[in-house]
């Protein structure tokens, strides 16, 4: 079992840092390649760029919770919540879908 995970491709879990604009304000964002090959996934799903889907993202979640300490993480679990979403409905979820439940 252990091979399927220590044979990944360290290219995956390489990390990489991408400048975005959030609420009129440009930030740095690391993430593992990994997360950023799904963000791009949820992002084509509805039919944005991958920034406008972090950015709408994080508007939601600061809208519904009023702050959000660990960006990164939210968006990393954002992702497995959506390969869930994704697996147990064999449809492709609406991503800004992923804060509101």
């Amino acid at each position: 079992m252990c091979e399927l995970y220590v044979k990944a491709d360290p290219i995956l879990y390489e990390s990489r840092s991408r400048s975005i604009r959030i609420c009129g304000v440009v930030t740095t964002l690391r993430l593992e390649n990994q997360f950023w090959d799904i963000l791009r996934e949820m992002a084509e799903a509805d039919g944005v760029a991958t920034n406008q889907l972090i950015a709408k993202l994080h508007e939601e979640v600061m809208s519904y919770r009023g702050e959000v300490v660990n960006f990164a993480s939210f968006l990393r679990v954002s992702c497995m919540r959506y390969l869930t979403q994704k697996r147990n409905s064999n449809v492709v979820p609406m991503s800004v879908a992923v804060v509101a439940q």
